[in-house]
């Protein structure tokens, strides 16, 4: 009997918050009316009465103490533990009600309303009020935590002991699978004493507490700590078996309204190992504000993004170059939620569907709109695929950026900036053969004296871009293992998605013309190791010949064609520091513009008949450096 109750509670603390809101304004209602009939009936002697002057009284109660209750914020803490800090609350909004109550029937004559009902009620109302959210904390959090069932109970602790961590713990009091054990804390002002009624514990007893009270999370609670301090934590917590998690917005956690399912993993920007890199405000705004701006591939992860963030900046116009209708119309309508929210109503967003290899298309596009900077992200990117599909992968990558070249230098366009990869250095693959020829063609139009400035940025990893290993890790950890990587010795340099939106924009503040531009990455990351950090991470042990028992194995599946054990970001060693400290920049050498458009002229013929050892014979002759293998 006693667990068909509990599983009811269990149901109830399922519903969203707005069905849970709706329900207790529901109980308040019924006990607003009942405080009403409690006071007649005290007040004259009879508890059988239900008058008229009693529904009047009713329904004036009811319309005040609505908007009063809801105004003074006593629907927004219900859900959280309910101490002095909630009864305060109800008790500051039970005199707002008295007060129109009693100036409404204490000085005006109601027949049949004795004026001290108008004093008698709000007492009532306020008692019966604190007695329900004592009896709500009791059902669902002692009662429910006391009868946990196998499985769903986990034992807690929060790190950090300061404002933010009290408040997560009141927040997730009510929570029944999660039992609060303790606060990691090093202020030697708040460590050894008590939060919430639970111990503060010293960040050296740390694994002690984790084995000697089997904890399975740990919830960081110190947003506005350091960068480094963050990282150095979650560090630390990667070797052991155990859940990190970290707060969602802190506006959700002022409001009260955090549930264990807000809660959000370690992302994988936490786990770079370097600070993340700032954007420079007055590079991003000269490139990009007032003016009209082009960014093809603009559905992509990277260009999705760069729209993202160059909107931030107030252009007058951005043009979203994309092939992919699905994919054009969710950024489309993303970017117009995100001006919304800036603000930023006078940049105009507009959506074009266009195929880059398409030259008239893209002559359409740029007479059209007459852009001050095209941004060049639409490429083939995924390697394997384009192992599988040369042709296509060669065609697509080398003429879709060869019309916009041509084009861009016939209207006039000032910048040109094209983002590339580091798989373009001394390449292994078609993918970064064909990126690498990208990046001759623009410097061969540069050193040839164009006026439009043409210069690329080279990218490192892009974490959570499309074809990113970290979201197939993530994915893979989620469903119980393997985790797969291709060889253990693996390493590659990491950028976020912001980052590498930023170096893009910021580049077009700085490109003279024919420089490449890279982002200071700090050490390369070797991936087996991010592999087991995101187990770790994740509460989960990994399996291997000394711990047969772990939960989730590394399994090592070999190289991919094409696939180089590490990157490299530049051709030469002749980088050189930008007016951004951690963008470098170099000119490398190159190819003249005569000779490689004979290169390419062949090239094209090759594509036409269909030959792809052809192709790729030639692509070796333009990147002497290009090493293919078919199965490495």
């Amino acid at each position: 009997m006693i667990e068909q109750f509990v599983l009811l509670l269990r149901k109830g603390m399922g519903l969203t918050r707005f069905q849970k809101r709706m329900m207790v304004i529901g109980l308040d209602a019924f006990l607003c009316m009942a405080a009403v009939w409690i006071a007649f009936s005290l007040r004259l002697g009879d508890w059988t009465l239900w008058s008229d002057p009693i529904k009047i009284f009713s329904i004036t109660a009811m319309l005040l103490w609505l908007p009063i209750f809801y105004l003074g914020g006593v629907y927004k803490t219900i859900f959280r533990f309910a101490g002095a800090g909630t009864i305060l609350t109800i008790a500051k909004a039970v005199v707002g009600l008295s007060i129109p109550l009693i100036i409404l029937y204490g000085f005006v004559t109601f027949s049949g309303v004795p004026r001290t009902v108008a004093v008698i009620h709000p007492i009532i109302f306020f008692g019966l009020l604190a007695i329900s959210r004592i009896v709500m904390r009791y059902l669902l959090v002692d009662i429910v935590n006391a009868h946990h069932f196998e499985g769903q109970y986990r034992n807690v602790l929060i790190y950090g002991a300061g404002a933010v961590g009290k408040q997560l713990a009141a927040s997730l009091a009510t929570e029944p699978s999660m039992n609060l054990v303790g606060f990691i804390d090093d202020n030697p002002n708040i460590a050894g004493q008590k939060l919430n009624g639970k111990p503060v514990f010293f960040s050296s007893d740390l694994e002690t507490l984790i084995a000697k009270n089997q904890i399975s999370d740990v919830i960081l609670a110190f947003p506005n700590a350091p960068r480094i301090v963050q990282q150095s934590v979650i560090e630390r917590l990667s070797e052991l078996k155990i859940k990190v998690q970290k707060l969602p917005s802190l506006s959700m956690l002022i409001e009260g309204s955090i549930t264990v399912s807000d809660l959000k993993p370690i992302s994988i920007e936490d786990l770079l190992g370097r600070m993340a890199i700032e954007p420079d405000n007055i590079l991003m705004t000269g490139a990009v504000a007032g003016k009209t701006v082009v960014v093809t591939g603009a559905g992509g992860s990277i260009g999705s993004e760069l729209c993202a963030q160059i909107l931030a900046y107030n252009p007058v116009r951005i043009i979203l170059a994309e092939i992919s209708e699905a994919s054009l119309y969710q950024v489309d309508q993303t970017l117009r939620d995100i001006q919304k929210q800036l603000g930023n109503l006078d940049t105009d967003i507009v959506a074009e569907l266009v195929n880059v290899v398409e030259r008239s298309q893209v002559s359409r596009l740029l007479a059209k709109w007459k852009p001050d900077i095209v941004f060049h992200s639409a490429a083939y990117k995924h390697v394997p695929l384009i192992e599988a599909n040369p042709l296509s992968g060669i065609k697509n990558n080398i003429y879709g950026t060869l019309n916009l070249v041509f084009e861009a230098e016939a209207a006039g366009i000032k910048k040109f900036i094209l983002i590339s990869t580091d798989k373009a250095v001394r390449p292994t693959n078609i993918m970064g053969a064909t990126k690498r020829v990208c990046e001759l063609i623009l410097q061969a139009m540069a050193a040839r004296g164009s006026e439009t400035k043409f210069s690329m940025v080279r990218f490192g990893n892009v974490l959570g871009s499309s074809g990113s290993v970290v979201p197939r890790f993530v994915a893979q950890i989620e469903k119980g293992g393997p985790v797969t990587l291709t060889d253990q010795r693996i390493t590659r340099y990491f950028m976020t998605i912001p980052e590498a939106a930023q170096l893009v924009t910021q580049a077009a503040g700085m490109a003279d013309g024919g420089e490449v531009f890279l982002l200071d990455m700090g050490e390369p990351v070797r991936i087996a190791d991010l592999a087991r950090t995101m187990i770790h991470l994740s509460g989960r042990s990994l399996r291997h010949d000394e711990n047969p028992n772990g939960d989730i194995e590394i399994v090592e599946i070999g190289l991919r064609p094409g696939e180089k054990l590490y990157e490299e970001l530049l051709i030469g060693s002749n980088s050189k520091p930008s007016s951004h400290p951690k963008i470098l920049t170099a000119t490398e050498n190159h190819l003249d513009w005569t000779a490689l458009e004979e290169h390419l002229d062949i090239l094209n013929a090759r594509i036409v008949a269909g030959d792809i050892q052809g192709s790729i014979s030639i692509l070796k002759n333009i990147v002497p450096e290009f090493n293919h293998s078919e199965s490495d």
